[in-house]
């Protein structure tokens, strides 16, 4: 942990301790929900603490929409629900000024987007027009209609689900809008154990209707700003910097990283150091945190895709581990000095 000379910490509501404990609390409380994802559930808590945006991305039916639900739940916020469709308008998302023949004046009425945790369901079955609603509000936290700019609850995360590109119905997902979510993670097909625990269950309920909240939203604000006080070395910095670049320069890649993938890789692995009871981050934290953080913002060039073997896993994914196994890792130390 840190030592003296903490200065600016000795008046946080929270210690890292009781961050740890807090996050702890929340995973278990969603395991009760979806069992043996605990992966999944880390990474999406991660993603709340560090005050960015997931994707959750695998075929229908695996409980995308039951994670997201299942860590709303956990945290007493306000929450809303939208389930993106192909006739769906921006205004649906954001919200419409609507007459009032009273007052004589346009009232605006809020869209669901005016919540503290929002589930964007199914994003990519909407057209692109309505994809790119949640382009201000993801990046800047603010929904801007008929000339008057409205501020968004804080926190803000958006938990959105998607399909496979490939599936029937779909729209993908510009760069620019991938680009806004912090972190994409896939929830895969449950164990054999996992799936006939399951069927027990919920053979005539959903876990998700006795899910009670195990954190205020008092209590959630303290742990974010506890994580955004997480010390990171110049070392550690610069190893994040190098993973990026080494994307820009990958021959298999036509696009790399962008400058904000690198900042959100840092603010997601001070999340992590947090939650693992550190306030100093390790090049461990940046480690574990590369697929998920950078995996979705990059473009395989063609020759890349048509080499090849899927049997071996995701191509993004697989040439992410190659450069972070290839990047040099700090010798200097990532405590305060």
């Amino acid at each position: 942990m840190g030592g003296p000379g903490d200065a600016g910490r000795a008046d946080l509501p929270l210690g890292i301790d009781e961050v740890g404990s807090l996050a702890a609390s929340i995973v278990q409380n969603v395991e009760t929900v979806i069992a043996g994802k605990r992966e999944a559930i880390t990474a999406a808590l991660t993603v709340l603490l560090a005050e960015g945006h997931l994707l959750i991305e695998d075929v229908p039916g695996v409980g995308k929409t039951m994670l997201a639900k299942a860590l709303a739940r956990s945290v007493d916020a306000s929450v809303s629900r939208i389930q993106f469709t192909p006739d769906l308008l921006p205004s649906d998302v954001t919200g419409v000024s609507v007459f009032d023949q009273s007052t004589r004046h346009f009232e605006f009425k809020r869209g669901p987007v005016f919540a503290n945790l929002v589930i964007g369901d199914e994003i990519n079955r909407a057209s692109p027009k309505t994809q790119s609603a949640l382009l201000e509000c993801m990046e800047e936290g603010q929904v801007t209609a008929d000339g008057t700019t409205y501020v968004l609850a804080q926190p803000f995360t958006v938990v959105a689900t998607q399909n496979p590109v490939e599936m029937e119905g779909t729209y993908p997902l510009p760069e620019a809008q991938r680009d806004r979510f912090m972190a994409r993670v896939s929830m895969g097909y449950p164990s054999p154990a996992d799936e006939i625990a399951m069927l027990s269950t919920r053979e005539t309920s959903s876990p998700l209707d006795r899910l009670e909240p195990v954190v205020s939203l008092a209590e959630l604000r303290d742990m974010i700003q506890a994580v955004q006080h997480v010390f990171t070395s110049q070392p550690v910095k610069e190893y994040a910097v190098q993973l990026a670049r080494a994307t820009r320069e990958d021959r298999q890649l036509r696009l790399g990283a962008s400058p904000r993938a690198t900042l959100q890789l840092i603010r997601a692995a001070k999340a992590h150091a947090a939650m693992h009871g550190r306030d100093f981050v390790l090049p461990d934290d940046v480690d574990a945190l590369a697929v998920p953080v950078l995996a979705h913002r990059l473009v395989p060039t063609s020759r890349a895709i048509g080499a090849h073997d899927r049997d071996s896993g995701p191509l993004i994914d697989a040439i992410v581990r190659r450069i972070v196994g290839e990047t040099p890792v700090p010798v200097g130390s990532a405590r305060r000095s």
